[in-house]
């Protein structure tokens, strides 16, 4: 039985969301399932398995990828700041250029533009290519050229 079905006869019976039957499935298995909740607007339900997803696997890069862009949904962008530090902890070296384009954003919704400048130049040292993370940083230097002082010259 999938977990999508484990919980849908959880749901059917009234029953909370029971840790020993989603402990059986794989951090990635419970990332899908999470998509699939989401994909069908079952948000509620989706939260639900996240937070029993971290409970379970606090250190699993599925968890933890599907989580922070739960938490950016749900506009709580401390929470999503902090999982994507997490996450980019987690993969390294390895961390693809998707997760720097949402720790920028996640940062710039946070109020933390400087500091998305530093993540978005970061990741364009490893992927200089990346359209997605150039248009955050020429976004953030506009940003930032804006809030710098106006100095008038005395003649």
């Amino acid at each position: 039985m999938t977990l999508i079905q484990e919980l849908m006869n959880q749901a059917a019976t009234g029953s909370l969301l029971n840790t020993l039957t989603i402990k059986r499935f794989s951090p990635a298995e419970i990332r899908e399932t999470i998509q699939s909740l989401v994909a069908t607007e079952q948000i509620e339900l989706a939260n639900a398995l996240g937070d029993a997803g971290m409970s379970l696997y606090p250190d699993s890069e599925d968890i933890l990828a599907i989580t922070s862009l739960l938490a950016m949904m749900n506009q709580d962008w401390p929470l999503a700041v902090e999982l994507l530090e997490d996450l980019m902890k987690k993969q390294g070296n390895t961390t693809p250029p998707f997760t720097f384009v949402m720790f920028v954003r996640a940062l710039r919704c946070n109020l933390d533009p400087a500091r998305a400048l530093e993540v978005a130049n970061q990741g364009l040292a490893l992927y200089p290519q990346q359209v997605e993370l150039l248009a955050e940083k020429l976004s953030l230097d506009d940003y930032s050229d804006s809030m710098m002082p106006t100095v008038f010259s005395h003649q």
